[in-house]
């Protein structure tokens, strides 16, 4: 029986917006990630069936099929094609889901699944522009305003009874577990140092700031609402950045001479209000948890994307989950949201930790524009 493995995985340390990794092309960025797990897997590319792209404002540097133009940009042969995908903030989440169905449905035997996003060259909703992506049958179903992603984390703030000073707390906990995991070392292994056009080499994510406190937060203006709980401090960071992994089956990766890590165990989807928006990572680990015949409690590992504070804290109420085994090493608010490329970086993250600590399952789930999210359970091999 068909399996769908991670041999290798990898990603660019993420650039904070205007920061040290802007004056790099996204392709560029790409190139960097695809040629390092080449290198570090030690792969001929030409056995890649596909490169599945995750990118969400494909427009100007970021159009025209990155997926397929970063391989030939990396050098790899002009047999192996690519692909772009678009799912909001769980793109590269799901260029993994769809590398893995190739797998274990025979289209491939070795894919790589990941994605990119420079948010400081190609600005969040730039591919939007003036035009109106919507029609009037949908705004006539859920209303004139274009839904918001900040008003829609207030929304869940308000429903689950999220305080200020509760998703400051959470904030600073994010930055002080990613300084803590960047101090031991935890992320060296998981991230390709990248040179810059003025030959600068950046080892370290960019927005990690541990020694905050509430009162310094408390100083920031609400962005959404008025008398708002959400603000800079309690939001994902505008980054730029690219990850990606190496997949094949258990049977390919034998005859590779490559050793499986951890094997798609569960992959599912679940759609929620596209307005709310945020709170689609709940059914989806519900429906994760039903497929797989997992209880939450046999979960050792939860990478759930902190685009707000009260999405992965309304999601904490919901499951039922241990505090603890949520994002461990810090999550979005501290490292950075580069969107295309944020699903593969939290997979990345995510099973260098359950190889680092030895834990069999871990899950991953992210809110994703439109009121989606995808879902994923990984057993440690």
């Amino acid at each position: 029986m068909r399996d769908a493995v991670i041999v290798e995985m990898v990603r660019t340390p993420l650039g904070r917006r205007n920061g040290a990794l802007s004056g790099l092309h996204p392709v560029d960025l790409s190139v960097h990630v695809l040629q390092s797990i080449a290198e570090r897997s030690g792969i001929d590319p030409a056995v890649v069936d596909d490169v599945i792209w995750g990118c969400v404002s494909q427009i100007g540097e970021q159009t025209f099929d990155i997926g397929r133009t970063a391989p030939l940009a990396a050098g790899w042969p002009e047999t192996v094609t690519g692909v772009t995908v678009d799912r909001q903030c769980g793109s590269s989440q799901q260029a993994v889901h769809f590398a893995a169905a190739g797998l274990i449905a025979g289209h491939y035997d070795v894919v790589v699944a990941g994605g990119v996003e420079s948010m400081s060259r190609v600005p969040m909703g730039s591919a939007m522009g003036q035009m109106d992506p919507l029609g009037d049958q949908f705004r006539s179903r859920y209303g004139s305003s274009f839904p918001n992603q900040g008003l829609g984390a207030e929304m869940i703030a308000e429903k689950w009874g999220l305080s200020r000073t509760r998703l400051d707390e959470f904030s600073l906990e994010s930055h002080e577990k990613a300084a803590a995991a960047r101090t031991a070392g935890r992320f060296v292994a998981q991230i390709a140092p990248i040179t810059t056009p003025d030959g600068t080499i950046v080892t370290e994510d960019e927005g990690i700031r541990p020694g905050g406190t509430l009162e310094r937060l408390a100083a920031l203006k609400a962005v959404f609402k008025e008398d708002g709980v959400v603000h800079a401090g309690n939001s994902s960071q505008i980054s730029d950045g690219s990850a990606a992994l190496l997949m094949t089956t258990s049977e390919k990766a034998r005859e590779l001479g490559l050793t499986p890590i951890a094997r798609v165990h569960t992959a599912v989807l679940a759609g929620a209000d596209p307005v709310v928006m945020l709170t689609a990572p709940i059914p989806a680990t519900q429906k994760a948890l039903k497929r797989s015949g997992l209880r939450i409690d046999e979960i050792g590992a939860f990478e759930v994307n902190e685009a707000f504070a009260p999405v992965p804290l309304a999601w904490l109420a919901e499951l039922g989950a241990d505090p603890k085994s949520l994002n461990p090493n810090g999550g979005a608010i501290a490292l950075g949201h580069p969107l295309g490329g944020s699903g593969a970086r939290l997979m990345t993250t995510l099973v260098s930790h359950m190889r680092d600590r030895g834990i069999r399952y871990g899950l991953q789930t992210m809110c994703e524009g439109g009121g989606q999210a995808n879902a994923t359970i990984l057993e440690l091999l």
